[in-house]
């Protein structure tokens, strides 16, 4: 007799907390007395694309067990990333890793993200959508993602620089005020002298 299936003992389909993207998958050869042995090695990116992303490379000798390593590690090694209301970084961003050398910097709502590669990717998981950016030197997507995540790390909040302007402005602006009251107070001590000449000619 075949087993009856109920609806109501479906299982529920767990909601991933970071979404995964596989950037790359090698094929690794290594020689031993025996002959050759044959491993993978996968490069993935995982983000909840609110700020949060990672990267992480994991060997094996199946493709799967490789992706699970890979997001493992990956998890470990989440960074921040500040983003702004117009859905940027809050400022330019310059890094050299190794051969890789990588350059990003806010843009404007509606330009979308320039980028190519693994930066492109990574950038979308982390939850920016207006970015322009330039990568020189290597097509290496393993370098490459290093170095985003590198420049992704050392990106600071805004609302903190603006504060530390804002400071220096005012502590610039003290000085000023204070040499302009003391001009006004020897204004006034003209004006005396001014009406006694006026009082000395009247005499006369």
């Amino acid at each position: 007799m075949a087993k009856k299936f109920n609806k109501n003992h479906r299982r529920e389909k767990e909601v991933k907390e970071f979404e995964e993207e596989v950037l790359q998958i090698d094929r690794v050869t290594r020689v031993v007395k025996g002959g050759r042995r044959l491993r993978f090695r996968c490069l993935v990116a995982i983000g909840d694309k609110k700020g949060r992303v990672g990267v992480g490379v994991g060997k094996a000798t199946e493709v799967v067990s490789g992706i699970k390593k890979a997001v493992t590690r990956a998890k470990q090694s989440l960074v921040n990333v500040p983003i702004t209301d117009a859905d940027s970084i809050p400022h330019e961003v310059h890094v050299k890793h190794k051969a890789a050398r990588m350059f990003i910097m806010p843009a404007a709502p509606g330009t979308g993200v320039i980028a190519g590669g693994a930066l492109r990717k990574i950038l979308g998981l982390a939850g920016v959508k207006n970015v322009l950016s330039k990568n020189h030197g290597t097509n290496n997507k393993l370098v490459t993602a290093q170095a985003a995540i590198m420049a992704l790390e050392t990106l600071r909040p805004a609302k903190a620089g603006k504060e530390k302007k804002r400071e220096e402005k005012k502590e610039a602006k003290k000085p000023e005020r204070s040499e302009k009251r003391g001009g006004g107070d020897s204004k006034q001590d003209a004006k005396p002298k001014k009406e006694s000449k006026d009082k000395e000619v009247t005499k006369k």
